[in-house]
């Protein structure tokens, strides 16, 4: 693999584990999948090891993903030097990151991506809602995919 991303939030069952399931997708359609590494990862340990939250499962299943192989990992400081690209699901976990990343690391938001976003936006944490959050995720995450695709595209050629 000539690059490698990792998507970050809080304890990697929901929005970060939505998102790598996308953007493996998304950077299938742009021909890139051989050459690009997709992870994700937790802030935090506690559902380390524990498969994707039910309900994103089944957003991602109903829209034509496969996100069943997903076991959730707790990203620590020395996976920076894994990473060509670190990606935060929100401004909290944007934080811890800069706080372990090395100085020459660049850590971003997820949604700086999506051109329409504004500066700062958040993909928002659906845990504790209803299914409506985890369309809501979904649709963040797609249009942020094609972004961060073009990007990486644009990297590596």
């Amino acid at each position: 693999m000539s690059y490698r991303v990792c998507l970050v939030c809080m304890g990697n069952i929901c929005r970060s584990a939505m998102a790598e399931v996308v953007l493996r997708h998304t950077l299938t359609e742009f021909g890139l999948a051989n050459r690009v590494m997709v992870d994700s990862a937790g802030t935090g340990g506690w559902h380390a090891g524990d498969p994707m939250d039910a309900r994103a499962l089944r957003i991602l299943t109903d829209h034509g993903y496969d996100g069943s192989a997903h076991r959730a990992r707790q990203f620590t400081d020395d996976w920076f030097d894994r990473y060509d690209l670190v990606l935060a699901m929100d401004r909290d976990n944007l934080a811890v990151l800069k706080r372990m990343a090395p100085p020459e690391v660049e850590v971003r938001l997820f949604l700086s991506f999506d051109p329409n976003a504004p500066e700062g936006a958040e993909v928002p944490d659906p845990y504790y809602g209803e299914t409506e959050g985890f369309e809501e995720v979904l649709e963040l995450v797609r249009v942020a995919s094609e972004g961060i695709a073009k990007h990486i595209a644009d990297e590596i050629d």
